[in-house]
């Protein structure tokens, strides 16, 4: 069953990766609004969950989020991220850059801990006023689950035409190191849906030396998804992709 987020503010949840965390949504709290379509997606397709409503704006996602962070500090549980997830892609918000600035001042004034991240697919990377906003925030956690263009295309399925796999790593080169990758690794009933062979793996880790990103999270099926053929990988696959990222100096981290 897929699952549609509350907006603008929904949880806090416990994260596999990041602990207590409070979402920042920025798409309709009735449905979805993406540049990938993928076929793992918890959310569920695109077309599936059509939205009504319109997105949050900013007044409305700053006042939603400093009435949480009232609440969270008033009960003395306050979160270890805040993070930008929810129903589709943050970065395609037309106030994203100026809504970040808000959650940071937010974050700085009730829970100057807590860490700001952004899942993102890495599809707006291109656009300077973004990448500059992703700069300002702790865990800039971007998509690259494959270099594939096919794979991509069959199991990322992105709505622009023109994407281009290697124009969206020249764009994550461009955060000097300032990225964390992520990284979804599965099986599937139909060989196409697996992206754990060696001919995915190697020019992968091509790829993450190129962009010699802070981190990267591995991660695999962890809820249902809309295409009911997708599988996990295993332990051991994700242990061994960790450890061919450590061997390369970059800190890896496995989510089975």
């Amino acid at each position: 069953m897929a699952i549609i987020y509350p907006s603008p503010i929904f949880g806090p949840i416990h994260s596999r990766r990041l602990g207590i965390s409070l979402g920042v949504n920025l798409m309709p709290a009735d449905g979805k609004i993406c540049s990938f379509d993928c076929i793992y997606c918890e959310c569920g397709f695109n077309a599936d969950h059509r939205p009504t409503l319109r997105r949050p704006t900013r007044e409305q996602v700053a006042e939603a989020l400093e009435q949480k962070l009232q609440q969270m500090s008033s009960e003395g549980q306050l979160p270890d991220v805040l993070t930008f997830a929810g129903n589709g892609e943050p970065t395609l918000h037309p106030d994203f850059p100026h809504i970040i600035d808000d959650t940071i001042a937010l974050r700085d004034r009730y829970c100057p801990k807590a860490r700001v991240s952004v899942l993102s697919n890495a599809t707006a990377t291109h656009l300077p006023a973004v990448r500059e906003a992703l700069m300002r925030v702790d865990n800039n956690i971007q998509k690259l689950d494959t270099v594939d263009i096919e794979y991509i295309r069959r199991v990322d399925r992105p709505q622009n035409p023109t994407y281009d796999v290697e124009k969206i790593i020249d764009n994550l080169k461009l955060f000097g190191g300032h990225v964390i990758l992520q990284t979804m690794f599965m099986h599937s009933s139909c060989a196409e849906f697996d992206n754990v062979s060696e001919r995915y793996i190697a020019p992968w880790l091509q790829a993450v030396a190129a962009i010699g990103p802070q981190q990267v999270m591995i991660y695999t099926i962890d809820r249902p998804t809309p295409d009911t053929h997708l599988q996990k990988a295993t332990p051991q696959e994700l242990n061994d992709i960790r450890q061919r990222v450590e061997d390369l100096g970059i800190n890896c981290s496995a989510a089975y």
